[in-house]
């Protein structure tokens, strides 16, 4: 038996969540809940266990790269040359370095116990089987996404992850706004993937492979010389092309309208898709597609530029948003912008740390906000809310940590990573890097404001609500036990970064050290050497995160009359917030009313109508007319019949009579 028998078959981890999909969604319609969870759970639980196991496997072997060929899966053979390498080869190749065991860890860990939240929050509702069948789906397809060891098998995690999103967006198909919602998400994540094709086209024309393992250690590829904003070459026209499907799965501008719409799917999906999994996947690509990056000093621009701007946009729109899942979706939206600023600054490792402690606080917020809503019967308008800090404890207590978390507050998790982020951009050293400092801190600022006003508006002050209709409750245990292990992961999640705080070692950076190589392992050099400075950018963080927290404090808890005025005063940059900048109007206006013109009345009714089915119909109605006339011949009488065979006979006999009196090419008669 083998020493590694997980490592060896790493198929297994993401085929259990395809098996329950599979069983459920076949069978699960004649089954009671309890059956369909213990299929549900069981295959997320035991692809956790097998990915537990496999990361231990990963260490006791040294921690060395893991690729395994298990099958041919599209081989394109050399017809001219058969003695030589296929043309094109994608084989069903999975691998696991460290980048693959904090994914793995992420998605089947917290996918787990956002499977056990489910068990509770769904427990009512219709399409329980289905629910579960669509999340099991998703799990498979994400797993896939990260163990691929080309960008052929990735790309079939990545585009199935957006069906999963749709299918679950789209949950309540039979309300209109949910429906709608998940065609958008499918729709303009489709175009950000057309965008990630066109880069692994060009890839593979240059380099002749999009074998991860291959690719990233060709001689050819690291003798390139990197190319600036005057040298827009093969890597930053790849490097862009892929980034432009990141922007579609993470939400970025201009591409992140589809994220606040699809809280329309049920809380759960909010938390594992939207806020943990899915739409980390672009994060995830550039961070494994890295040593392309770094070869394009454009590319890196263009994401940090495009990160910082979606965080600092998105942030501006929370501050004023009243449902309780959209603050939230845009926090997505802003926080997924810090990631991608880490990335563009050249800290992967850091953008990847904050991409793992966001799955643990973010999901959390989402699902205590689920918790709330529970509690509320429905509600999400914090508006109606208030004072439910004592009726709901543990949904509370759960919720305020994620916030102090999110908003970078020592020692909890996001203190860490946001701080790595911020202290790389800075460490630039030019006026770039300083500007997206700056806008990165102010960022900082307004989500512990948006955060902590909706904590006090939840929770806090006088209930907003109809105590008699509505009757709050604490949520049942299979959706509050996620959330404490979930707050205890919120806390902790950051310390491997801790004792740099000290001079001491950023283990985080340290075990990626192997996969983003000797860049990060300067910047690792160049925050011990400026270690000062980082205790110094640490401390203006806290101070901005506390100055956050007062503001909403005085507003929203101590002046509770001040927004309102504040809203009125502010008049058109208020309005402007409220409706997100109108760029789903100008989207509308722009694109989709000119496109759905084209199609109705160019391609429908003219083409369509006019042109194709026109000619299908013009041919009948012409057979026909012809078929009408010609049954008039048919009379039944035979006096006639012998008129139109004298009248045939005589018009053959002229015909053989004219051919025959042709002359023929020597001038002679026939």
């Amino acid at each position: 038996m083998s020493t590694y028998p997980i490592l060896d078959y790493l198929w297994i981890i993401p085929l259990l969540p395809l098996l329950g999909a599979a069983t459920n969604g076949l069978l699960g319609s004649k089954w009671p809940n309890k059956i369909v969870n213990t299929v549900a759970l069981g295959a997320t639980g035991l692809s956790f266990a097998c990915a537990l196991e496999a990361v231990r496997e990963y260490f006791a072997s040294g921690q060395v790269l893991v690729h395994k060929e298990f099958f041919d899966w599209i081989i394109v053979p050399n017809v001219l040359h058969p003695d030589q390498p296929a043309l094109f080869r994608a084989g069903f190749d999975l691998q696991m370095d460290q980048l693959t065991v904090v994914m793995l860890m992420v998605v089947t860990g917290v996918g787990f116990l956002i499977h056990i939240y489910s068990t509770g929050y769904m427990a009512h509702e219709g399409g329980y089987y289905r629910f579960f069948s669509y999340l099991n789906l998703f799990m498979f397809f994400m797993l896939m996404l990260i163990l691929a060891a080309n960008y052929v098998l990735l790309f079939v995690g990545w585009e199935g992850v957006g069906l999963a999103s749709y299918l679950l967006i789209g949950f309540y198909f039979l309300r209109k706004s949910a429906a709608d919602a998940g065609k958008k998400a499918f729709i303009v994540n489709r175009i950000g993937d057309f965008g990630f094709m066109l880069g692994m086209f060009l890839l593979f024309r240059t380099f002749h492979t999009l074998d991860f393992n291959r690719l990233f250690t060709l001689p050819a590829m690291h003798s390139w010389p990197v190319e600036g904003w005057g040298t827009m070459g093969t890597f930053t026209i790849a490097c862009l092309l892929l980034f432009m499907g990141a922007c579609g799965k993470s939400a970025q501008i201009p591409l992140y309208v589809w994220l606040p719409d699809a809280m329309e799917g049920p809380t759960p999906v909010s938390a594992l898709i939207h806020a943990a999994t899915m739409v980390t996947a672009g994060v995830y690509v550039v961070a494994r597609s890295h040593i392309l990056f770094t070869h394009s000093e454009t590319a890196l621009v263009v994401v940090a530029v495009i990160g910082c701007a979606t965080a600092f946009f998105a942030a501006t729109i929370g501050l004023v948003q009243t449902d309780i899942k959209k603050v939230l979706a845009y926090s997505t939206v802003s926080q997924l912008g810090y990631m991608f600023l880490g990335c563009g600054v050249g800290a992967f490792s850091a953008g990847i740390f904050h991409l793992m402690t966001h799955a643990f606080f973010k999901a959390l917020l989402f699902l205590a906000a689920g918790s709330v809503i529970h509690a509320m019967g429905g509600e999400q308008d914090m508006r109606k809310m208030g004072g439910l800090s004592g009726k709901i404890k543990w949904t509370y207590w759960t919720m305020l940590i994620a916030t102090l978390a999110i908003a970078g507050f020592p020692p909890l998790a996001a203190f860490f990573s946001k701080d790595a982020i911020l202290f790389a951009a800075f460490s630039k050293g030019d006026s770039g890097g300083h500007i997206l400092y700056g806008l990165g801190l102010f960022t900082a600022l307004m989500t512990s404001f948006y955060m902590f006003r909706l904590v006090f508006l939840t929770f806090y002050g006088k209930p907003r609500y109809d105590e008699h209709h509505v009757h709050v409750h604490e949520s049942p245990w299979s959706m509050l036990g996620p959330l404490v292990v979930l707050a205890i992961l919120s806390i902790i999640g950051g310390w491997l970064a801790a004792p740099a705080l000290w001079g001491g070692t950023d283990y985080f950076t340290a075990f990626l050290g192997p996969v983003f190589g000797a860049g990060e392992a300067a910047a690792a050099l160049d925050e011990a050497a400026a270690h000062s400075l980082e205790i110094t950018l640490a401390i203006v963080a806290v101070i901005s995160a506390a100055l956050g927290w007062v503001v909403a404090y005085w507003l929203y808890a101590k002046d509770t009359g001040k927004p309102a005025a504040i809203a009125k005063s502010a008049g058109p940059v208020y309005t402007t917030l409220l409706h997100k900048y109108y760029v789903d109007e100008i989207y509308d206006a722009v694109i989709v009313s000119p496109l759905m013109w084209l199609s109705r009345t160019v391609l429908w009714k003219i083409v369509d109508v006019d042109i194709v089915d026109g000619a299908v119909n013009g041919i009948a109605r012409g057979t026909s007319e012809v078929g009408d006339a010609s049954r008039h011949t048919q009379s039944g009488n035979e006096r006639s019949y012998a008129v139109w065979v004298v009248i045939g006979a005589i018009l053959v006999i002229a015909v053989v009579f004219w051919v025959r009196l042709q002359p023929t090419a020597q001038g002679m008669v026939r």
